[in-house]
């Protein structure tokens, strides 16, 4: 069996693993925190505190759905959603390390793992995701219902993205892995804003996948992520949060200015990027 096919089923079964112990561990009603508020936003939609958490409350309400109107079932559904984030989290943190692992024996990510190299891969994989699966922090986040599961998910979601983005580099629709990413990013952000913490990695996989290294490249690709980041923090989500706070404090036609401004800003941030690239 070739190592493709069985990095898909060791990564399924890890996941089924993980999804069984996550699942028959989870909490059946709720804990501290803030689980009871995120179950209750998710079942009805409310709305939680700030910054909010819109992508994780919509996915919930879905989810929820499943209880039919039974209101006993939301806890356990929404706590269930959490328990298979974490699964899917470890699932992409698998596929992410075994993906390292290739490029670190065979620098050409098109050259077949074969005999002992397959095994060592696939065996890397499997150690460092089931690690990760019975580790305190995150085994206790997932078996309760709040957001940093699925955050996790994401977050691994989103480096796995990329390492597929890099096996497609240079190809024709190579950058429809970066739109990809780009729209995920920006659901993220509806669940927790700890996924943005992938945004240095998958800088770095472009800067190496596409110059080669020096001090001068390496310090202005730092720089350019830097960039991204500030631009992030301080410019969309800034303004994005002003522009919806004002919405009812302001007239329609300020309201409307001030997003064209921001999306001026973006549109300015954006061609400078490329000029740079």
């Amino acid at each position: 069996m070739n190592f493709k096919k069985l990095n898909n089923i060791i990564g399924w079964v890890i996941f089924a693993i993980a999804a069984v112990v996550y699942l028959s561990s989870m909490e059946r009603e709720l804990s501290f925190w803030d689980c009871g508020e995120y179950i209750v936003s998710s079942a009805k939609l409310g709305v939680t505190h700030a910054p909010g958490a819109a992508t994780f409350q919509l996915l919930g309400a879905v989810w929820a759905g499943l209880a039919f109107g039974n209101g006993d079932l939301y806890a356990i559904l929404i706590n269930a959603l959490s328990a298979l984030s974490s699964a899917f989290t470890i699932l992409f943190l698998f596929w992410t390390i075994t993906h390292f692992a290739h490029r670190i024996i065979k620098k050409d990510h098109r050259e077949e793992l074969t005999g002992s190299d397959k095994w060592v891969a696939l065996i890397s994989g499997a150690v460092g995701a089931l690690a990760f699966t019975f580790s305190d922090s995150f085994w206790f986040s997932a078996v309760e219902g709040e957001v940093y599961a699925m955050a996790s998910m994401f977050t691994a979601l989103l480096l796995w993205l990329a390492c597929k983005w890099e096996n497609a580099a240079g190809e024709p629709r190579e950058n429809k892995w970066l739109i990809l990413i780009s729209l995920l990013l920006g659901l993220s952000t509806g669940v927790h804003f700890m996924a943005m913490l992938v945004v240095p990695a998958i800088c770095y996989l472009y800067y190496f996948r596409h110059y080669k290294f020096t001090w001068k490249s390496f310090l202005i690709a730092n720089a350019v992520t830097l960039a991204v980041f500030v631009f992030v923090f301080k410019v969309v989500f800034a303004y994005t949060m002003s522009f919806y706070g004002n919405l009812g404090k302001k007239p329609v036609c300020l309201c409307f200015l001030h997003w064209m401004q921001e999306q001026m800003c973006m549109f300015f941030f954006q061609k400078m990027m490329v000029q740079m690239l």
